[in-house]
């Protein structure tokens, strides 16, 4: 099902009767795949890292466990991701999903809302608590990448293998890339989109893509600046990094705390290894948040007011 964002009140009172569980709602011309779990007065939304969508083994599961604690959660496919549409228009791909955020909440007329991101979620979830402030109750943010490696590895990651396949053989090569399967599968629409996009102008975003990675100086994550972390004033928890974690440095965890003036800062619910161990796990099937229902406790109780 497939609804145009024009369609919805954004009165909160109409919330509970007039959205479908499961369904496709069009935000800034982008079809966005969610999921409403759960039927309480008060929201959470879930976004988890990479491009994973909301289907990824313990995303759901710890949507769950949310749910049966009082909340009404929103899982949901990022643009680029799982059943939503594949879009390349945005200064990063970061900013791209956290305006498609925004435009969800507001859709869907859910008020203010509890965000809980992870690796690439708490990036997303910042930047839209940043940009839309009247939506976003709370954060509860954790595994934030920073640090040259990192950083580094994301650019990488999210833009070289594309950028490189464009250059050599054009969008069908893209298309053929193993990354994208699951969004071409999953939104047979989305092949279509993509091979008709301009070769030159798609290694132009991979490019502005990969260069928005690298923070401005004295910033700790991308796309945000210092100062927009320290105007920052709802309630924020994040939870510290592990010291092994090379991907979600420990330090760039306290720096964002320390940025934050309302921030609190915990240890997670895992071991120090925890990230180091998703990444072994993943060559035996299990996912990266195979265990983030065990943050559901957390989130509950800073989601009642306490930290």
């Amino acid at each position: 099902m497939l609804i145009d964002s024009a369609d919805y009140s954004l009165r909160r009172s109409r919330f509970p009767a007039s959205i479908p569980p499961m369904a496709k709602i069009r935000v800034n011309g982008i079809a966005i795949a969610y999921d409403i779990i759960g039927n309480g007065r008060r929201c959470a939304l879930i976004t988890p890292g990479g491009r994973s969508s909301k289907d990824t083994p313990g995303v759901r599961s710890l949507a769950q466990q949310l749910a049966d604690g009082g909340l009404r959660v929103i899982v949901w496919d990022r643009p680029n991701c799982g059943e939503s549409d594949l879009c390349f228009d945005g200064p990063s791909e970061s900013l791209l999903n956290a305006d498609a955020l925004a435009g969800l909440l507001r859709a869907l007329g859910v008020g203010p809302t509890l965000l809980v991101g992870g690796s690439a979620g708490s990036r997303v979830s910042l930047l839209a608590a940043i940009r839309h402030p009247e939506l976003i109750e709370r954060l509860f943010l954790f595994w934030i990448s920073g640090g040259s490696v990192s950083l580094a590895a994301l650019a990488f990651h999210y833009c070289h293998e594309s950028l490189a396949a464009a250059a050599l053989g054009g969008m069908e090569a893209v298309a053929a890339l193993p990354a994208w399967q699951e969004s071409l599968t999953r939104n047979p629409d989305n092949r279509g989109r993509l091979v008709r996009l301009d070769p030159a102008a798609f290694i132009a975003t991979m490019k502005a893509w990969a260069d928005s990675f690298f923070p401005r100086e004295g910033s700790p994550v991308p796309d945000i600046l210092p100062a927009q972390l320290r105007a920052l004033a709802l309630p924020v928890m994040i939870l510290r990094s592990g010291q092994s974690d090379f991907h979600h440095p420990r330090e760039t965890s306290e720096a964002v705390h320390a940025m934050i003036p309302r921030a609190s800062i915990a240890e997670p619910p895992w071991g120090d290894r925890e990230w180091l161990e998703r990444l072994q796990a993943q060559a035996s099937g299990a996912g990266l948040f195979a265990r983030w229902p065990l943050l559901a406790p957390q989130i509950l109780t800073f989601a009642a007011g306490a930290t």
